[in-house]
């Protein structure tokens, strides 16, 4: 069911959600969050399926914030809410409210938002594209727990984690980062199945894609060792090589369906690691709404730092401390650093 709503308000919106849900003959709420979906009039369409689909693992209400930017002056003093209500089949298994904003009332969205978020209910926001360098700090984010973004979409993917690293505030999280999750659980598998020392990484995928920084700052972080970053025609990430002390560990993509997990000593294995839709990289960030630390520690790592030598980040602490440690008689012994492996399975 479909109630098309002009020149509206959120009063009249909620209304229109009462009135839909009696007529489709589900009038409890069953929702477990909000999510606010905000976007351009030329991604909505495929932002909203990947919300729908997700919806069926999570149901919630979405409400899509569209900034409609007026062509002349005199529009742009006029504000004006148009509002397209969906509930039942339309709307999959949540409701959905597409939210039109036209003038003066564009620099004031989290007014129109903030009566339509679900009681005592979770709020997570969606930037597709256009995401704002400090998530936290935008008046739609100060409404959530969770904040996603996706610099995948960005003009300048790399300058972009830079930017997110030094804005980072918990809850906030990345799409490129929810991309590689299958990436990370093969290789700390694949380090669990040996007892060997990894001294070297190199992380290979296409150009301008944040995912292999990520990646690549995620192992240099877990392992302490230098991780080279090269590039290759993609799809994608496409292989990641560690040096160990055993032979080489290889997980090798080429055609982003299918993979090949190689360890010396070991038969070579196909593994299923296929790209995902962005419908399943909603759904994932949904299942959990606490704040992300593996993320922000890889984030914080830096990409300026990636194919520099290991510097042992934490035995470079343990060097300043050790004169103090020697004078004191009472002092303990410093704790032995964790193996490489179990490192990177954390």
């Amino acid at each position: 069911m479909k109630i098309d709503l002009t020149d509206t308000t959120a009063s009249k919106i909620n209304k229109a959600l009462v009135q839909g849900r009696r007529a489709v003959g589900t009038p409890a709420v069953g929702m477990v969050l909000t999510l606010v979906i905000v976007t351009d009039e030329e991604n909505a369409y495929d932002a909203l399926r990947a919300a729908s689909d997700a919806s069926r693992e999570h149901p919630s209400r979405t409400l899509v914030v569209i900034k409609r930017v007026s062509r002349s002056p005199r529009d742009r003093t006029q504000s004006r809410l148009d509002a397209e209500v969906r509930v039942g089949a339309d709307a999959g298994t949540g409701e959905t409210v597409v939210l039109r904003l036209y003038g003066e009332v564009v620099n004031h969205a989290q007014s129109v938002v903030l009566p339509l978020l679900l009681p005592d209910a979770p709020v997570v926001v969606w930037w597709p594209v256009n995401s704002p360098i400090d998530p936290a700090n935008d008046p739609l984010g100060a409404l959530a727990q969770r904040r996603v973004t996706d610099t995948y979409a960005a003009e300048q993917p790399i300058e972009e984690l830079t930017g997110r690293a030094e804005t980072y505030t918990p809850g906030d999280t990345d799409l490129s980062w929810t991309r590689i999750t299958p990436w990370r659980s093969m290789l700390a598998a694949a380090l669990d199945q040996v007892s060997c020392k990894v001294t070297s990484v190199e992380v290979e995928g296409e150009e301008f894609n944040p995912s292999c920084e990520l990646l690549a700052m995620w192992l240099a972080d877990r392992l302490d060792v230098p991780v080279k970053r090269s590039q290759s025609s993609g799809p994608g990430l496409t292989a990641v090589r560690m040096e160990t002390d055993c032979g080489p560990i290889i997980l090798d993509r080429a055609d982003g369906s299918l993979a090949t997990l190689s360890i010396q000593g070991q038969p070579d294995r196909a593994v299923a690691l296929k790209r995902r839709e962005t419908a399943e990289l909603i759904a994932e960030e949904l299942r959990r709404l606490d704040p992300d630390d593996t993320y922000a520690s890889a984030l914080r790592y830096g990409v300026d730092r990636l194919g520099e030598p290991s510097d042992g980040k934490a035995t470079a602490p343990a060097e300043a401390s050790a004169a103090p440690a020697a004078e004191s008689p009472d002092a303990k012994p410093a704790a032995k650093k964790a193996p490489a492996k179990k490192a990177a399975a954390k």
